[in-house]
């Protein structure tokens, strides 16, 4: 159902429930009272009959229609045209999901256009028809309560995200090797979050410098203030949630780094090792090797083959091997290959 709630108000007290937009515009003109319409993912044609009874701005109803819009505040005459994007965590995946919010404001209207589950507006309404006095200071209250809210559910965004990072922070000395993908998407969703609520202080502070020029309450611009002061605070706390994934990336990277230095420190000492081994096993078969062949000549028998018959022939061929393996060892050792 696209018309979440429909409402009439007179001096901060709900008139009338319309059950169409038609009925709502002809209760406003004839009690001289404030529309508050709430409407979840509307068709154009309802878009279009908002925007023709109460003139809104085309490039407004424009972006309203396309959607996917930056936050933004922006003024056209009397009215105003707010764009934020609220947002939950999800337990289940660990994932913040942002949702948007546009509102029209007028002098004696107010409509909501909610694109996502988020934020919960009919807390919002419940909480200033408690209030008649407060929602009777005009469209400028409801905005409030809705920045108010938006900003609420900011916090257990910002718990989730804490509990992130503590957990990150913990398993970065585990050598969890899926610690630099979870740092990366973590990353990501403080990145969205900042763009979804930071510009909130300057639309805030921008709201402020015009409480005069447009007449707004005092003491509706000290409930303004008090939005503000959270607002900040939550954007210096994600500027912190930022710099401690950005340290933690780069305490991964540093001991990712020495862990490969190590590996690399350890391959290289078993090659050396490897060196060594070869260079004894190659000067042993070079000294046997000498010997080896000597006797391997001598052992053709071959009647020509000369001091074949001599007597002193085995002894000569014997002190040449002694002789031919000692030179060896002496120049391997000399080249510490033993």
């Amino acid at each position: 159902m696209p018309i979440v709630d429909n409402a009439v108000y007179v001096e901060g007290k709900r008139t009338a429930n319309p059950e169409s937009l038609d009925i709502t515009f002809e209760c406003m003109r004839d009690r001289h009272g404030m529309a508050w319409i709430g409407l979840y993912r509307p068709e154009l044609s309802e878009i279009n009959a908002v925007a023709n009874e109460f003139g809104l701005h085309r490039l407004a109803v424009e972006d309203a229609i396309a959607a996917h819009q930056r936050p933004k505040l922006e003024r056209y005459a009397e009215q105003l045209f707010v764009v934020l994007r609220p947002a939950r965590y999800i337990d289940e995946t660990e994932k913040v999901e942002f949702g948007e919010l546009h509102i029209f404001l007028g002098v004696d209207f107010v409509v909501t256009i909610r694109h996502a589950e988020s934020p919960e507006l009919g807390k919002v309404r419940h909480r200033l028809e408690e209030s008649p006095e407060l929602l009777g200071l005009g469209p400028e209250a409801i905005l409030y309560g809705i920045l108010d809210q938006v900003v609420d559910e900011y916090v257990p965004v910002m718990k989730g995200l804490q509990t992130d990072i503590d957990e990150i922070e913990d398993q970065l000395f585990t050598g969890d090797p899926s610690v630099s993908r979870r740092i990366y998407s973590l990353l990501r969703e403080v990145s969205e979050f900042d763009r979804a609520a930071k510009p909130l202080v300057e639309m805030i502070e921008s709201l402020k410098r015009g409480s005069d020029k447009y007449h707004v309450d005092v003491e509706l611009q000290r409930n303004l203030r008090d939005v503000l002061d959270h607002a900040i605070r939550i954007s210096d706390r994600i500027e912190a949630f930022r710099s401690n994934l950005q340290n933690a990336m780069t305490v991964h990277s540093t001991m990712v780094a020495q862990q490969q230095n190590e590996e690399m420190r350890n391959m290289t000492q078993v090659s050396l090792e490897q060196n060594e081994q070869v260079k004894r096993i190659s000067s042993w078969g070079a000294i046997l090797f000498a010997p080896s062949l000597i006797a391997a000549i001598y052992g053709m028998n071959f009647d020509d083959m000369p001091e074949l018959k001599w007597q002193f022939g085995y002894p000569l061929a014997l002190i040449a091997m002694v002789i031919c393996s000692s030179a060896l060892y002496v120049v391997f050792k000399r080249q510490k290959w033993l």
